[in-house]
């Protein structure tokens, strides 16, 4: 059973540690469209529930993207977390198909 996930586009211009203090963490979806990637924010708590619930690289998650019209299956391809502080810097999504 795929987990579901909502993310909306990353705003032009927007700095990463502004978005982090607002609850949002970056990530960014690769393997939709050949070599292009899609820069998304997904929130914070929602994050924290997905990696209590999924493997990197093992589980479906159906990420859903409204702004693009984009709905998909991917995988958690990496999480990127501070190294004695624990809290999450980045996440990457690997498209493995799309409806």
């Amino acid at each position: 059973m795929a987990i579901k996930l909502e993310s909306q586009k990353r705003p032009e211009g927007s700095k990463p540690n502004a978005l982090r203090r607002s609850g949002l963490i970056p990530a960014n979806l690769y393997g939709h469209k050949g070599a292009e990637s899609i820069a998304l924010v997904v929130d914070a708590k929602t994050v924290e529930r997905l990696l209590k619930q999924a493997a990197i690289n093992k589980t479906e998650i159906e990420l859903n993207i409204p702004e693009l019209d984009w709905n998909g299956t991917t995988v958690l391809r990496e999480v990127q977390s501070h190294p004695s502080k624990g809290f999450i810097y980045h996440l990457s999504f690997f498209a493995s198909s799309q409806s």
